[in-house]
């Protein structure tokens, strides 16, 4: 092999092929960053599907402090006075309760389910510091709007719900103005204790990292929801193609891919007032029951339900089969509401 030495000419550069390789790698580059910057500038948010219609114009707005709450509220049962208030949870809306809607509406006087702010068909408004605070504040406002503040009132509750129902739950206790008068609580797989929850990966990036939140909002798509929603089903409880699109249908309208962000410090908020909202739980006497998907990677079997039999001992708890996980409602519907009726027609 020949050697290069001083003196010699050097090998020229072959100046065309590497500014080819040059052009090549910033189209590479470009077809990258356009799709990605298309996203972050915007895209439009899917169309309603026809089932999506049908709720959203079942139901009404109120308005709370500037804002436009969406609610449904559905007269059932003749002869029964009781009313029944479905709180959902993160990151979807009041459609998780839909499967069971009917039942329900057949047992109660009245079945009433909201959106809360940020969520679903209610506004969305950014920048603002959402808080489960100021949620229970929209439930209680949304009571007084339907006259039954004096009423006597089960709430319903699942995961972000649960931690709204136990702000309500001390509010209660505590006598406080505006309160509610609950009858009977009943929660289902919710983070209640940070000890045993253990929130997905993008959920604590969203959540604690200021510089990374407002790309990742942004950068957040079907694919990804879908996967992250599919990991907190059963395996044999997976949401169809059909309901997996109405979630991210719901997620998506009015820009609520945008807000995930503050609304996951309710996280922290649930860290910081554990005292309040743990201790409401311990020490009240009204009715309580627990469902309980015992696959739920987010609160996880046997961990949470151990500790919520040890601290809260007056409730009663259902553990549904083994194949249920975090969306009990959602993957078991008929289980779900045999329990809850089971609570319900108990005292």
């Amino acid at each position: 092999m020949s050697e290069w030495r001083r003196g010699d000419s050097r090998p020229e550069c072959d100046c065309p092929t590497a500014e080819l390789k040059m052009r090549e790698w910033w189209i590479h580059v470009g077809l990258i960053c356009i799709p990605l910057v298309a996203v972050y500038l915007h895209i439009p948010p899917p169309q309603l599907s026809p089932a999506l219609r049908k709720w959203h114009s079942a139901g009404e707005v109120f308005h709370f402090r500037g804002h436009n709450i969406f609610y449904r509220d559905s007269y059932g049962a003749l002869g029964s006075s009781d009313v029944v208030i479905l709180l959902h949870g993160f990151p979807t809306s009041s459609y998780d309760w839909n499967k069971i809607w009917e039942p329900l509406t057949q047992r109660f006087n009245r079945v009433i389910a909201l959106d809360f702010l940020g969520f679903g068909f209610s506004d969305k408004p950014r920048p603002h510091r959402y808080s489960i605070f100021e949620q229970a504040s929209v439930v209680e406002a949304l009571v007084a709007h339907l006259g039954l503040s004096d009423q006597r009132v089960n709430l319903l509750s699942h995961d972000y719900g649960d931690t709204v129902a136990l702000e309500l739950l001390y509010r209660s206790e505590q006598n406080r103005t505006g309160r509610l008068t609950i009858n009977s609580l009943c929660l289902s797989n919710g983070g209640i204790f940070p000890e045993t929850h253990y929130p997905r990966l993008l959920q604590t990036l969203l959540k604690d990292s200021s510089f990374l939140a407002p790309v990742l909002t942004r950068l957040t798509n079907y694919m990804l929801f879908s996967k992250g929603i599919g990991e907190v089903f059963g395996p044999y409880t997976q949401p169809t193609d059909a309901e997996f699109w109405d979630m991210w249908t719901g997620l998506r309208f009015n820009d609520g891919n945008l807000v995930l962000d503050s609304i996951l410090q309710y996280i922290n908020q649930r860290l910081k007032h554990r005292e309040r909202w743990v201790g409401a739980l311990t020490s009240t006497f009204i009715p309580l029951h627990m469902i309980y998907g015992p696959l739920d990677p987010v609160n996880p079997h046997p961990q949470f339900i151990r500790l919520y039999q040890q601290l809260v001992q007056r409730s009663t708890v259902t553990v549904l089969d083994e194949h249920i996980s975090h969306y009990p409602q959602l993957e078991d519907p008929t289980g779900f509401l045999n329990a809850y009726f089971n609570f319900i027609n108990s005292f």
